[in-house]
């Protein structure tokens, strides 16, 4: 009776553990659920890229998304960031927000809007990066992005607020938040 009871416990331990990790593959972010929805190997990068959307969005339709990016022949996350912040504030169409570089732990932060059209409607994006070590090679990427669709003069006006009020709270929840591990399989 008692090597039952054992069995049956350690069969639950079991499904907990494993059952967590099918749910490996949500992200919980600002009080929102993500759900990965593509995941694509980038020859470009020579890793995966994974993107999660909230529950019924997807690309290209979406309000919300995170990103998990794995590049692994960048070796200096720092160095990616500089570039990545050069080349933002080249482009006419960002408006770069803060950059936030620790190189006692070799990470970067990065924030910006860039603006653009889909469906013939006109968006700002509220992008934050997180640049990091990969435990073995390379770096991590994670991304947050926020997608606005203003109608008027005011509603940009009230984005912008928005976007100045949360960014410094979101880019903290970055910085504290550890990048889950890659999933490296495709799904589109």
């Amino acid at each position: 009776m008692k090597t039952n009871i054992f069995i049956y416990l350690f069969l639950l331990i079991a499904y907990l553990f494993f059952a967590q990790d099918a749910k490996a593959e949500n992200i919980h972010f600002n009080n929102d659920i993500y759900i990965l929805k593509t995941s694509i190997y980038s020859s470009e990068n020579k890793g995966f890229e994974n993107e999660y959307y909230l529950g019924g969005n997807n690309n290209p339709n979406w309000g919300k998304k995170i990103g998990i990016y794995y590049y692994s022949e960048i070796k200096d996350p720092i160095k990616f960031a500089l570039a990545e912040d050069k080349k933002i504030e080249s482009n006419t169409e960002t408006i770069l927000l803060k950059f936030i570089a620790n190189k006692k732990q070799n990470k970067a932060l990065l924030s910006y809007i860039n603006s653009g059209e889909e469906n013939d409607l006109p968006y700002f994006e509220h992008n934050i990066y997180k640049y990091e070590p990969h435990p073995t090679k390379g770096i991590m990427v994670l991304k947050y992005t926020k997608r606005y669709f203003p109608k008027t003069n005011e509603d940009a006006t009230n984005i912008a607020q928005e976007i100045k009020a949360t960014n410094d709270d979101l880019m903290e929840q970055l910085i504290i938040s550890p990048i889950p591990p890659i999933v490296e399989k495709e799904i589109e």
